[in-house]
């Protein structure tokens, strides 16, 4: 019997289904497809994972011994896949991975966050030549980036290597907590007139919507400034700018488990919100942001209500999400709990 042919996870979506003031307790509807399986790659955790199938914990009952007992109903298998978990190359992201660092680099998002360092694992007398390669790598591409460091990160002082070299913590927001929720939480969406949530995906307008509106929650600028001396990256015209939020687009759909929302009340762009699918250890939350204006009503409550609405098609344990200043106390209130944290160090000398 020849295999089933696999799911694409998006198609052209029909318009988009309003919120309605009744419903205050259903999740907001997406016009996403089924979500494409894609099996989860063992990541190059410090500690071993659990099985695939590694229980919930339910009350106060644990079912395996190494389940976690802090926080009932949270698996350990969802607590080490949000701690552990490591990028992968993906259509448009290259990933440099070596035994004292790993590089995430992405030259059509020309920002700080997607292009970053992380998993620092290296001796004291080895830290400055560390920060000059990884330097190296975004300097060729005229790129920024960010310097992630997790509990586990070595030495346990690298932010001081970091600051002689000139690299301060993120003033936008230099640490993010590690939370998790699972999958079977309920998140009750609030009644907001006039909310659609669309897939960012379908076409370039609308992902230029989002990625717009997401600019201007997060306080980037959108094409990026020249920058002295010509190349790529930070230098891109307007029109290479769109080029390369077109490349974006289709990169995220290549992906197959990527996911970008966009929010509007009565046709206004309002919140974008994104994820990617790792089934079936997890979903990963990223880069949930409200403009100002809209700010207050539910609307980031909404947008995690419809992406638990499309983990949960994809039968994925849990959400993970790194929540900072501002996301963290909403989370909280939501039911999500805290496992681990992030810090953030900026760098914009590769620029």
């Amino acid at each position: 019997m020849p295999p089933a042919p696999r799911r694409q996870a998006y198609r052209s979506p029909e318009p988009a289904i309003p919120t309605s003031a009744t419903a205050a307790t259903v999740a907001p509807r997406v016009t996403c497809e089924e979500p494409r399986l894609i099996p989860y790659a063992a990541t190059r955790a410090s500690s071993a994972r659990p099985s695939a199938a590694a229980a919930t914990l339910m009350g106060s009952q644990r079912v395996r011994a190494r389940d976690n007992a802090v926080m009932p109903a949270v698996s350990q298998a969802l607590i080490d896949f949000a701690n552990h978990h490591r990028q992968e190359a993906a259509p448009g992201i290259e990933v440099v991975v070596t035994p004292r660092y790993q590089a995430s680099i992405q030259p059509d998002f020309p920002i700080a966050g997607p292009n970053s360092v992380g998993w620092i694992r290296c001796t004291t007398s080895e830290a400055d030549e560390v920060i000059r390669e990884a330097r190296a790598i975004f300097a060729a591409r005229h790129l920024p980036l960010m310097w992630t460091l997790d509990p586990e990160a070595e030495p346990s002082d690298f932010a001081l290597h970091l600051a002689k070299h000139g690299i301060i913590p993120d003033p936008h927001g230099a640490e993010s907590q590690v939370m998790v929720m699972p999958i079977d939480a309920t998140v009750q969406s609030p009644p907001i007139e006039g909310l659609e949530i669309r897939d960012a995906l379908v076409d370039l307008d609308t992902f230029r919507m989002a990625d717009g509106a997401a600019a201007e929650a997060f306080g980037q600028e959108i094409p990026p400034p020249p920058r002295s001396g010509g190349g790529s990256g930070w230098g891109a015209s307007k029109i290479d700018y769109i080029a390369m939020q077109e490349r974006r687009r289709l990169n995220f759909r290549a992906a197959g488990n990527r996911y970008w929302l966009l929010a509007t009340v009565h046709g206004e762009p309002a919140g974008t919100a994104g994820m990617s699918l790792y089934p079936p250890e997890g979903a990963i939350l990223q880069g949930g942001s409200v403009r100002a204006p809209f700010r207050g009503r539910g609307i980031y409550r909404a947008m995690v209500a419809a992406r638990q609405e499309i983990a949960r098609r994809a039968r994925v344990g849990g959400l993970t999400v790194w929540g900072g200043d501002m996301s963290a106390p909403i989370l909280t209130g939501l039911g999500f709990q805290t496992v681990g944290w992030r810090r953030f160090y900026l760098d914009t000398s590769t620029a």
